[in-house]
């Protein structure tokens, strides 16, 4: 497995970050790895999410930032020359998976369906993002659709926070899991950062317990 995938996996946690001002971006950073955390994806949601990624790779390079909501060609090349390491999307988008696949970039593109799943290991993916998690059934359907494929490995991402956390990290095709509850847009724009650095504390306490089942 790529390196960078397996230090995701390491931390078992990706904050999914919206940001709306780049002067945010180096304190919350600072925050999540005070935390415990240095792994994020900001969203190409907002105009500020390039320039953010630019100052969180500038200030912090061994922090593994990644680009996510990626839905262009255009937007991987501007999230990689900015200094994002990996490269997330909602969906498949098999021109996107392509070009990452032939630079050597990191990807892990959205999946919903076998058919979806099918088409990621066509592109010798070993690993995917299952979104959006809860409203497609959870972790009994994530089971389900995941048995014909033995070493796929999976980033659930939606509708999981502190209380689900550990039930789907538990899941031994689970690599970590994507997530939003410890960076909340309210929490960045009230500039809360000593209570993200706590929320991603207790998450990653979290992934500690399932180290130690």
């Amino acid at each position: 497995m790529n390196r960078i995938l397996e230090q995701i996996g390491s931390y078992g946690i990706v904050p999914v970050i919206v940001i709306e001002d780049t002067d945010n971006a180096v304190p919350l950073s600072q925050s999540l790895i005070e935390g415990g955390l240095p792994v994020a994806e900001v969203t190409f949601r907002t105009g500020a999410a390039r320039k953010s990624i630019e100052r969180i790779a500038k200030t912090f390079p061994d922090m593994l930032i990644g680009a996510g909501t990626v839905l262009s060609i255009d937007q991987v090349k501007s999230a990689v020359d900015s200094g994002a390491k990996y490269i997330i999307s909602p969906g498949l988008n098999p021109k996107v998976v392509e070009y990452c696949v032939s630079e050597n970039i990191p990807v892990t593109p959205g999946i919903a369906t076998p058919s979806d799943i099918e088409r990621a290991l066509e592109f010798n993916l070993e690993v995917v993002k299952y979104f959006p998690a809860e409203a497609l059934g959870g972790l009994n359907y994530l089971k389900a659709i995941s048995a014909p494929y033995g070493n796929l490995k999976f980033i659930p991402t939606g509708g999981i926070d502190e209380k689900n956390l550990l039930s789907y990290l538990q899941f031994s095709k689970v690599l970590a899991c994507g997530g939003s509850w410890m960076v909340k847009s309210d929490l960045i724009s009230n500039k809360k950062f000593n209570e993200i650095k706590q929320l991603s504390e207790n998450a990653l306490s979290i992934v500690r317990s399932r180290n130690n089942l």
